[in-house]
């Protein structure tokens, strides 16, 4: 049962989230080219802190505010960093694909809000999950121990597109333009519907969203199980990332250790959910390994590119 307190702040969540997505997803839909890296780096600056201030409405407001303003922080940094290593793999898709920098932010468009909806769902199914049937909780955490380790350890991710098994479904049987470059995921000609190569792009796009979802929800729950706290954390992360997404195509060469933070940061909680119902880990102390391992794998990205340079 949500007490009052819930009511009005999954009400100021509601408008706060549907202005911020108008704001992002409209304005950048309508600009000519991508954004520059100062621009997205000052967009990316201002969802951040749309986000703290309500984190901060979250501690001084909400019922135990004190604890759910840091599990809110605790659970939105580590969605954050998961996210940046998911928009690694965008990246390389576009590539791939050959999708031009006006048409990007188009399929970023429709990535990010079938994201929101399916964390929604994913994080309402753990949660329901860990309620009726809670040994669920260890199959979690060893999902945690597989993904930092192909993080860590699976080599460069490749985007194979010739045997992508959706891919060649859609190819198969609907008709595709290869050489479609209007922009559009499906083009009408001569009274015939044809899909085109960014309606494939798309489909990769969700893919790698839902595999990262599998990987991310897991995380997130082992930090909080309140479905408040899972959704608008997720939420307020995922908002943002298509300014987010051009700022690290600028300065992809700042987070070279960024994966093996991550990485750490997934085997930590998932050692924190299989040891939770024998000794639990304090929040706060979860944080801080938290921040402490992503700025360290900053510190080192940084100095492996000043090396380099020398």
């Amino acid at each position: 049962m949500f007490d009052f307190n819930h009511i009005i702040f999954w009400g100021i969540f509601s408008v706060v989230i549907g202005i911020m997505l108008y704001i992002d997803l409209y304005a950048t839909d309508h600009r000519k080219g991508k954004l520059g890296v100062k621009t997205s780096l000052m967009w990316s600056a201002v969802w951040i802190s749309i986000s703290l201030l309500f984190n901060l409405l979250l501690y001084f407001y909400l019922e135990n505010g004190h604890i759910k303003a840091i599990q809110f922080f605790a659970a939105y940094v580590v969605e954050k960093s998961l996210s940046v290593d998911n928009l690694f793999v965008f990246l390389m898709i576009f590539e791939v694909m050959g999708v031009k920098d006006t048409h990007q932010p188009h399929v970023l468009k429709w990535g990010i809000l079938s994201a929101i909806v399916l964390r929604i769902i994913f994080i309402l199914a753990g949660v329901a999950l860990l309620h009726y049937f809670h040994p669920i909780i260890y199959i979690f955490g060893l999902l945690l121990f597989y993904a930092s380790y192909k993080m860590a350890f699976g080599g460069e991710d490749k985007v194979d597109v010739e045997n992508n098994k959706i891919i060649k479904f859609l190819e198969k049987h609907f008709n595709l333009l290869p050489a479609d470059k209007s922009g559009h995921i499906f083009v009408k000609q001569n009274k015939k519907m044809f899909i085109t190569p960014l309606l494939l792009t798309l489909v990769l796009i969700e893919s790698s969203d839902l595999m990262f979802a599998i990987d991310s929800i897991p995380a997130v729950l082992a930090i909080s199980s309140d479905p408040f706290v899972a959704i608008t954390s997720n939420i307020f992360a995922i908002l943002g990332l298509r300014a987010l997404y051009f700022a690290l195509a600028g300065i992809v060469d700042l987070f070279t250790y960024l994966k093996y933070g991550v990485a750490i940061i997934l085997a930590y909680v998932g050692v924190k959910m299989l040891i939770s119902d024998y000794y639990i880990i304090s929040t706060e102390y979860s944080l801080l390994v938290i921040l402490s391992i992503l700025i360290l794998s900053i510190i080192f990205s940084l100095i492996l590119k000043k090396n380099n340079k020398n």
